[in-house]
């Protein structure tokens, strides 16, 4: 993909699910009361990261282009 990602969790909305941590287990870690966070606040575009942030049941997670800050995920409706 060759972009550079920037990873935000809302952690009002996360629900610590776990499905991104699981998805994407290098992208995502739950801290001790269950909500995610990125393990990094920018990370090279990656399909299991995208995958991650599409599997969350909440929306709770959002990427932009780092350069750029155009919205990646979730799609603009």
């Amino acid at each position: 993909m060759g972009d550079r990602w920037r990873v935000e969790v809302d952690r009002s909305v996360c629900i610590g699910s776990g499905m991104c941590a699981g998805t994407a287990p290098d992208g995502f870690r739950l801290d001790a009361a269950r909500q995610s966070h990125p393990v990094a606040p920018e990370t090279d575009a990656a399909e299991n990261v995208l995958a991650a942030a599409e599997s969350c049941p909440v929306e709770a997670i959002t990427l932009t282009l780092a350069d750029s800050g155009e919205v990646v995920f979730p799609p603009e409706e």
